[in-house]
């Protein structure tokens, strides 16, 4: 869950600076510099990191296909990646939760 909980961090901060700084810099200042710079770790570095680590997550988990596709598609829009993400971990720690409390008391 830790790697995933940092790709999804990493890879929205890096949308939220290309979507809200970069773009908008090279589209009115015309300076691509930091759209380049920003882009391209995030676009061939970041993203599919995020792919592999969700795709870890939904695999250990045994998610349905179509909550792991919505949680991919999460990493494509500003902002929703910390949405998803608060709600991905919330679910998890709430399923392993009575597993926990089992064991403490078991011992």
């Amino acid at each position: 869950m830790t790697r995933y909980r940092v790709m999804a961090y990493v890879t929205g901060v890096l949308l939220i600076v290309l979507c809200f700084v970069a773009v908008p810099l090279k589209l009115f200042a015309h300076n691509g510099v930091l759209s380049t710079a920003v882009g391209i770790p995030h676009g061939m570095v970041c993203y599919p990191l995020y792919l592999l680590t969700t795709f870890d997550l939904y695999r250990r988990v045994r998610w349905p296909l179509s909550k792991m596709v919505l949680v991919v598609l999460a990493g494509i829009i500003p902002f929703l990646t910390f949405y998803i993400e608060r709600r991905v971990v919330a679910e998890l720690r709430e399923q392993t939760a009575p597993a926990r409390r089992t064991d403490a008391a078991g011992v």
